[in-house]
């Protein structure tokens, strides 16, 4: 049994449609992602092009529950903040549009208790540092390698400490 790493160019037209949709269907995936997998497989651009139509026609690949998947999962699996997960959707080459209408479904009271949530557990996490303003420092720069925005850290920081 070939792996999919190598099917190289000698694949089938209809062998690699039935792949890509299992692909697919495994988990949701975007354009960009397929694409690239079916370039990878030896399909030529417009062969891929073909291939992402079908899958679209056939709802086996949809961009807006892409993104709305991936959202869900980074900001209530990953804890991460808006600003990684624009990276990401933008490494993944989707548009700022879609991007921001999924921006707008996120549940900002939902949002900051992620972040309080994180917060508390890195500040839980330093608590063998003695200099309060090293701690506080660490704890900025570690919720903003989380991708969250300073304003809200700050707030969600003063917040935190005037509750202990």
């Amino acid at each position: 049994m070939k792996l999919l790493s190598d099917m190289g160019s000698n694949f089938s037209f209809q062998e690699t449609k039935y792949k890509i949709e299992a692909y697919c269907a495994y988990q949701d995936r975007c354009h960009f992602e397929v694409k690239n997998k079916l370039l990878s497989w030896g399909q030529s651009p417009d062969q891929a092009d073909q291939l992402i139509a079908y899958l679209v026609e056939h709802k086996f690949l949809d961009e807006g529950r892409f993104v709305e998947s991936y959202v869900s999962g980074k900001l209530r699996i990953k804890h991460w903040g808006r600003i990684r997960i624009r990276q990401g959707l933008r490494l993944k080459q989707i548009s700022e549009q879609i991007i921001q209408l999924v921006f707008k479904t996120i549940d900002p009271d939902e949002y900051y208790e992620i972040l309080r949530h994180e917060i508390t557990k890195k500040q839980k996490d330093l608590a063998m540092e003695k200099d309060p303003w090293k701690q506080k420092a660490k704890v900025l720069r570690y919720m903003q390698s989380k991708g969250f925005e300073n304003d809200l850290i700050y707030d969600v920081l003063a917040s935190v400490e005037k509750d202990n």
